[in-house]
């Protein structure tokens, strides 16, 4: 049987009453990374679980549905394949200074790499569904809302629906990609629909300066295609250091992408030679194709939740608690669909804790400290802990920066004028390093074993005394012996 929650060392007190009778312990609406994880962590625990999603189906519909979610089907795993497959268009350039002769024309077939990433994504979602099946967990296939604090009303894709009780609801439906309100954004597309193009467009431009927009320059330009990055700031990647946003910027200048900064697009009209943009500025250009990278929302909408009383934040966001409760006390979220820190491995962390809280009778909250994460643009960026410009405004007492920009060995021989750029942020008082940051190849490969670090609370002489691996970029971040500059710290304000 599911063990009862336990939470400030106060268990639930029995009732004198008998337990009403549930179809599941637990019913999980929405199979993506984190309703997957606490789908299964809960069976594993004793507990009888359901969960619904609906089908995947490669081209983007109103309905996204999917086993596996955004990051596996139509996100993170489906987009690293094509940054894999852009990469090579600057390693084979890269090459002939190795000695590879590429006298002939080489050729690329996006085609075929659409036709692999596809094949991936299919086989991963087959494996996500094997995963639910050996962990004892029942799968429906289609589209959940609430109609009660212990009842989950299921629709089927014929139509039919099917009704459900559960003492426990995790709602885990993630979030959505949204177009800004201009004339003419139904000619624009997705980051969905970008990642199963029929054809690879000459000439692209983009709308949005995070993630999905640096990321999808990279790729485009590395498959020789004209790209247009449009962004509303000075510099592109809002919320990391400023230091290393200026570093990716340069990079995606010098590999071809053309910037447009403190601008948006006001207009889209269709002509005989493509999508016609017209900008704030009144700048015009001509593309195959435009893409709107400018947020995503949680999908709540068709959830319901008014009618049960679930609170909701101004975004459309599932209101919860430090352990991902909601206000209404049989129902839970995690991932996307809460807003708080949307990242596949926080999801993963957070649907892990609810299973071991709920149904494992050891209280755990999420801990969002020192979480790294990673911008897949070529090369890429990678961060954890805290930027210099927040630990200037968190952190009481002298900040010392350490940097360090070096061309790269591969790109002494190959030509490439591309630096790498290392960064530590640490406490001048403690010594503690407080956060680190990289932009260069393989940064987060390794900036994996730098956030190990910084969670056990690693101090720069114990950096300092790390022996590196020669030669590697990886040995710089042992190295920095002298800081760049000092900061004042001040106390964090609610000003």
């Amino acid at each position: 049987m599911a063990r009862k929650m336990l939470i400030d060392g106060e268990i639930e007190a029995p009732v004198a009453h008998e337990e009403p009778h549930y179809d599941f312990d637990l019913f999980v609406i929405g199979a993506g990374s984190g309703g997957v994880r606490a789908a299964r962590f809960s069976a594993g625990y004793g507990a009888k679980v359901g969960i619904c999603e609906l089908p995947y189906h490669p081209i983007s519909s109103d309905l996204l549905g999917g086993v596996g979610g955004t990051c596996v089907l139509r996100g993170c795993v489906p987009k690293k394949i094509l940054v894999y497959g852009a990469a090579f268009g600057g390693e084979l350039e890269d090459a002939r200074n190795y000695g590879w002769e590429l006298n002939e024309k080489i050729d690329f077939n996006w085609k075929k790499l659409l036709e692999k990433k596809t094949g991936e994504i299919i086989r991963l979602n087959g494996v996500y569904k094997r995963l639910l099946s050996n962990a004892g967990v029942k799968l429906f296939e289609g589209e959940g809302k609430l109609v009660g604090p212990n009842e989950v009303e299921l629709t089927q894709l014929d139509g039919t629906k099917l009704s459900y009780t559960a003492k426990h609801i995790l709602i885990a439906t993630g979030s959505r990609a949204q177009r800004p309100p201009i004339s003419g954004q139904e000619l624009g597309i997705t980051s969905d629909e970008a990642l199963s193009l029929e054809d690879l467009p000459k000439r692209a431009v983009i709308l949005g300066g995070g993630y999905i927009a640096v990321e999808f320059a990279s790729i485009w330009r590395g498959l020789g295609c004209t790209v247009d990055l449009f962004f509303r700031k000075e510099l592109p990647l809002r919320g990391f250091d400023d230091e290393m946003r200026a570093v990716v910027a340069r990079n995606l200048e010098g590999r071809g992408i053309n910037l447009h900064p403190r601008s948006t697009l006001t207009e889209l009209t269709k002509t005989e030679d493509g999508i016609k943009v017209i900008t704030d500025h009144g700048e015009e250009l001509v593309a195959d194709i435009v893409l709107f990278a400018t947020g995503r929302i949680p999908n709540t909408k068709r959830l319901n939740l008014n009618a049960v009383g679930v609170e909701i934040d101004a975004t459309g966001a599932i209101k919860v608690d430090e352990y991902s409760r909601t206000n209404i006390p049989s129902i839970w979220a995690v991932g996307d669909v809460t807003n708080r820190m949307n990242l596949t491995p926080v999801a993963l962390m957070e649907g892990s804790c609810f299973a071991k809280s709920v149904f494992g009778g050891q209280p755990t909250k999420p801990d969002y400290q020192n979480i790294p994460c990673a911008v897949f643009s070529i090369p890429p960026l990678s961060v954890v802990g805290l930027s210099e410009e927040q630990a200037i405004d968190q952190i009481n007492g002298d900040i010392l920066v350490y940097t360090s920009s070096f061309n790269p060995m591969k790109n002494t021989v190959s030509g490439r004028q591309e630096k790498s750029v290392m960064k530590l942020i640490v406490h001048a008082e403690t010594d503690k390093v407080l956060g680190a940051s990289m932009c260069g190849p393989d940064a987060p490969e390794i900036m994996q074993g730098i956030a190990v670090a910084l969670k056990c609370d690693a101090t720069k002489a114990q950096f300092d005394s790390t022996v590196g691996i020669h030669p590697s970029a990886a040995e710089e971040f042992v190295t920095m012996r002298t800081s760049t500059r000092r900061a004042n710290g001040k106390p964090k304000t609610n000003l």
